[in-house]
């Protein structure tokens, strides 16, 4: 594909998946095409729409005023999405919803997703743009989900803010075979890791690569212990 002959916005996107995107390791096909699909402009602020593409995190603000949270860069939205292994039929917990657009990703590799943001804010917006992207196999709570959400198993789990480690009640959320991607760590030392859940008793723990995010936001976040 010639990137000069697409419209500009279109460019941008393009541009983005092939200099930030693919050269970041994200080299699975199905998340490409969501990452290309998925119209990340909506899921934006409209004060800094001109950034949606740009390599880097954008802030979240509702009327005005920040809300302390972001919206990842967009090779590590890909990077943790591709971490997770989707299949078609999955179904999908995502701790921290933001403005919607990782959940919206999730959810065109899987059957359906669940996503829970503790900012009630977010959460209406999230839900409004996901919405507008043309999105229905998402369901948005609102709560604090940084120990788990409800009682169901799920066959992934991505955290979207960073831990100090994952409490036992998230891994246990996972079906047997599934798996739990977050980023662990205290800045500026942090790594993003894939829980396995081997047997009913049992997980594999594996590191997959260095980065910092956002601490995620909860009242029991700060009771975790290393």
């Amino acid at each position: 594909m010639n990137a000069s002959s697409l419209p500009e916005i279109e460019r941008a996107r393009f541009n983005m998946v092939e200099q930030q995107i693919r050269p970041w390791d994200v080299n699975d096909e199905n998340v490409l095409r969501a990452i290309a699909e998925v119209r990340r402009e909506l899921f934006v602020p409209e004060q800094y729409r001109g950034l949606a593409f740009c390599d880097l995190e954008v802030p979240l603000v509702v009327h005005g005023e920040d809300t302390h949270q972001t919206m990842l860069a967009p090779k590590l939205e890909a990077r943790l999405a591709q971490a997770l292994t989707l299949k078609p039929a999955d179904c999908v917990l995502e701790i921290g919803t933001g403005s919607g657009h990782q959940a919206a990703l999730l959810a065109s590799l899987s059957r359906q997703v669940t996503t829970v943001e503790i900012d009630s804010r977010l959460a209406t917006i999230a839900q409004r743009n996901l919405q507008n992207a043309g999105i229905d196999n998402v369901t948005v709570e609102t709560g604090d989900g940084s120990e788990g959400w409800g009682t169901t198993e799920y066959d992934a789990i991505l955290v979207s803010g960073s831990l100090p480690c994952v409490p036992d009640s998230l891994k246990y959320q996972l079906r047997v075979g599934g798996r739990l991607v977050a980023v662990v760590g205290q800045t500026p030392v942090m790594s993003a890791i894939r829980i396995t859940r081997m047997t009913a008793a049992s997980f594999e723990t594996e590191s997959l690569f260095e980065t910092v995010i956002k601490p995620l936001i909860g009242p029991r976040v700060s009771r975790f212990k290393f």
